[in-house]
């Protein structure tokens, strides 16, 4: 499946950036649109496409004014709306109603800009643990990852793969059978997946879950959201919760941004930030060496790929991509 070929993708809701770094326009490339962000006088994040409608400067380029964004040409400004609301050569008369810019659907949630780029077909997805006061959230990474956002999806679910790939970090090899899911339920957004995982402690993940112990398990809950969103909600028998909130938003066909943090029921003095990223971004680069190797244009039918029983939750994936792309 090649992204930017598939219109329906256009209608799901993308995280694309960190509000922090909108000081300053930026630009961002989704599902190959190239698009302009910055903030309103309100605060709120815009999206329009990075083009003026003058002579087709990129309004990533320019300047925030007043809560607007400004060419850096000409200095046309276009509101949140893509509305031209300042020509400066313009001394009298109305602005024309054909001087504007495409906007797009955008707002802040979880400290990231998001983005739809047409009229959205389900909601942002909904994390309690963002907003319950016990948790703290924690800033992981925000990078470039080669490869398709549906592969990492798909990877995010396969319980046979961490005793391989994760062998350093967490993986049990010698026990390369993995146990069958609590529960797998599929939903309108997706699906919910249960599970409990034994896993080996390294000196770093003992630090983490102040845990002695060189085994444990993960009592997890994976939640995906059409089409390359993910959370995994890890319990430990000690009562830490670590959440996993990640998403594979698709730059063009080939590549993905990669937004991922975490929600933890411990404090920065029991466990530092520096720490918990540390291992997380271990595991998770242990996972981008292996998928950036992997063909990015993923086949929806299910023949042509072979599978085995771990391989449910991608399988269902594709079934659900491949109603989505025929209409159904």
């Amino acid at each position: 499946m090649l992204v930017t070929q598939q219109p329906i993708l256009k209608r799901f809701w993308y995280p694309v950036m960190p509000i922090s770094a909108l000081a300053a326009p930026q630009p961002f490339r989704l599902l190959g649109e190239d698009l302009a962000l910055w903030l309103d006088g309100a605060g709120n994040p815009a999206a329009v496409r990075d083009r003026c409608c003058h002579r087709s400067a990129k309004l990533s380029k320019g300047v925030a004014i007043e809560g607007a964004i400004r060419c850096p040409y000409h200095g046309w400004s276009f509101d949140a709306k893509g509305t031209c609301t300042n020509v400066p050569q313009l001394i009298n008369g109305t602005i024309p109603k054909t001087y504007r810019v495409d906007a797009y659907f955008c707002q802040e949630r979880y400290g990231y800009a998001w983005v739809c780029l047409e009229e959205p077909l389900m909601d942002l997805p909904s994390i309690p643990e963002a907003t319950d006061p016990q948790f703290r959230q924690i800033p992981e990474f925000y990078e470039t990852w080669d490869c398709a956002g549906l592969r990492l999806m798909e990877n995010s679910f396969d319980n046979a793969h961490p005793h391989f790939v994760h062998a350093k970090t967490f993986g049990v090899e010698q026990e390369p059978v993995p146990p069958h899911p609590d529960s797998f339920e599929e939903t309108e957004f997706g699906f919910r997946m249960r599970y409990v995982l034994p896993v080996f402690n390294s000196e770093m993940q003992k630090q983490n879950l102040q845990m002695e112990a060189g085994r444990t398990v993960r009592i997890s809950e994976g939640t995906w959201y059409l089409p390359f969103i993910r959370t995994l909600k890890i319990t430990y028998p000690n009562g830490l919760i670590h959440l996993i909130f990640t998403a594979a938003t698709p730059i063009d066909d080939r590549s993905s941004q990669i937004v991922q943090f975490c929600l933890r029921n411990d404090t920065e003095e029991a466990v530092t930030a520096e720490s918990v990223v540390a291992f997380d971004r271990a595991v998770t680069l242990e996972d981008r060496a292996i998928l950036e190797g992997t063909e990015y244009d993923v086949p929806l039918s299910i023949s042509a790929e072979q599978h085995m029983a771990t391989d449910k939750p991608g399988i269902v994936m594709r079934r659900r991509l491949a109603a989505l792309v025929k209409g159904e």
